[in-house]
């Protein structure tokens, strides 16, 4: 049983929100950046990088976060955001130029986390979990949800197509070409319907911000023991998240780029995978898998295909038949001595939702030795693993759709 809750959300009014809402942060190069935030005095990056009205780009830790705390309580008394009166779900419909994405924005519950009600498929960082924790405490807000997946249900999508026919709150399209919808979901019964549904649901799925979920997690139990009034029902107790339906998922693969061969040859490093795979070489041409187990290969100036022999690995469990595992198991460990994929310094990824010529072309500059592709992992092998009990390897799955932060707000 999902627990899932309408919130009074923060945001800007329709007339702003193109140009308060921004991509994440971490997206944006130090140029992009300074041409944001000298351009445009409504963007929430405002808030995010309070150290800009000083000049001093380098302001961190809690500092930084408590200034982003002031810049957010400016934003606030300036109006350019306000807090809705009365709580709400919010339906946001994104489309790209290959997709359309439309779910429901939410308050969704740690006790649900804490009991495997919603569920992860790939592990956290301490280090990160405990800095987000942090800014979370100093700054009282997130603006980012967790995107969260369910299974397709009736009874949701035919409350969001009813508001889908109804005028949006906000409307409008950006530089990327992409355009947002939002919906207020505020009405009694409809809010009904919505909790109702997801009662019915049994797992929810994270498909991305790991890091987030966990750390609203620890920042809760962590309140909570500070609170001797504690009823589980403050707002610390929950955390946003936008909940897509399975079938609007998007999930691509990473590309894995290593910096050496572990002191092999070419030629030794081929005869060590000849092992595990059956090898052809193709020159100049980029192969593309086209199924499962089988694996694209750069290598000093060619492309190889690398067909896993069926003899090669025993299969105990949904995590070991998923190639990214074995790509560990039988290369990156074994052969190339790369042990921890968390904290190993000679791999590095790269999303390959549009440059299928990266894999060569990185290589080609000689910061890469080698450079490996695979299909995407399929939400049936996500779910299929993580409801065994298990976590898949880091950057095994690029999900989309990325969302922008600012449109919605939640204060704790």
């Amino acid at each position: 049983m999902a627990i899932v809750k309408p919130f009074k959300a923060v945001r800007s009014n329709r007339d702003k929100v193109a140009l308060v809402s921004s991509k994440s942060y971490e997206i944006y190069t130090p140029e992009m950046l300074n041409s944001k935030l000298a351009f445009n005095p409504y963007t929430f990056l405002h808030v995010i990088n309070p150290g800009y009205k000083y000049h001093k780009q380098d302001i961190s830790g809690e500092l930084r976060f408590k200034l982003v705390h002031n810049r957010y309580l400016e934003f606030k008394e300036d109006e350019i955001f306000t807090q809705d009166e009365s709580p709400a779900f919010y339906i946001y419909q994104k489309t790209t130029a290959t997709n359309v994405f439309c779910g429901i924005i939410s308050a969704t519950s740690v006790d649900d986390y804490n009991n495997n009600v919603i569920k992860k498929h790939e592990g956290t960082l301490k280090e990160r979990e405990l800095l987000f924790e942090n800014y979370l405490k100093n700054t009282g807000f997130n603006a980012e949800p967790v995107l969260l997946t369910y299974p397709d249900n009736d009874v949701i999508a035919t409350v969001i197509k009813k508001y889908k026919q109804q005028r949006a709150e906000y409307e409008f399209s950006t530089t990327d070409k992409d355009s947002h919808l939002l919906w207020v979901v505020d009405d009694e019964e409809d809010i009904h319907k919505i909790v109702a549904a997801f009662k019915e649901i049994d797992t929810l799925y994270i498909a991305d911000g790991h890091h987030r979920s966990t750390s609203s997690c620890l920042l809760a139990n962590n309140l909570a023991k500070e609170n001797p009034n504690h009823t589980g029902e403050e707002d610390y107790n929950f955390f946003m998240s936008y909940l897509l339906p399975e079938s609007e998922l998007s999930v691509y693969e990473f590309n894995r780029f290593i910096k050496d061969l572990n002191g092999l040859t070419p030629n030794e490093f081929l005869i060590e995978l000849d092992t595990f795979f059956r090898i052809e070489n193709r020159g100049q041409e980029l192969y593309k898998p086209k199924e499962k187990h089988h694996f694209c290969m750069y290598l000093n100036n060619e492309f190889y295909t690398l067909s896993l022999r069926k003899s090669a690995i025993d299969f105990t469990d949904a995590l070991s038949k998923l190639d990214s595992q074995i790509l560990y198991t039988t290369v990156l460990k074994p052969i190339l001595g790369i042990k921890d994929l968390r904290n190993a310094s000679k791999i590095v990824y790269s999303q390959n939702k549009s440059d299928s010529l990266e894999l060569k072309t990185k290589v080609d500059t000689g910061a890469f030795k080698v450079s490996f592709g695979m299909l995407p992992t399929t939400i049936n092998e996500l779910k299929e693993i993580v409801n065994a009990g298990l976590l898949m390897p880091p950057k095994t799955t690029y999900i989309e759709p990325k969302l922008r932060s600012a449109l919605t707000i939640y204060e704790f």
